[in-house]
């Protein structure tokens, strides 16, 4: 059975768990579609911040 050499500090103890408690992502909604996206990031259908930025095959 494997057994531990040092103990563990709790600074280090901390940085161990620190991606345990990650938050859910901050999602926005978008004004001109009503869709709801990450934030900083361009919704499904090509806006971001109420502008279109990207072409996507439904514009075709």
């Amino acid at each position: 059975m494997a057994v531990q050499q040092n103990k563990k500090s709790p600074s280090k103890r901390g940085m161990h768990r620190a991606h345990d408690f990650l938050a859910t992502p901050h999602l926005a909604v978008e004004p001109v579609t009503g869709e709801v996206h990450r934030r900083h990031h361009i919704s499904p259908n090509g806006f971001y911040r109420g502008q279109k930025v990207v072409q996507t095959k439904a514009d075709e």
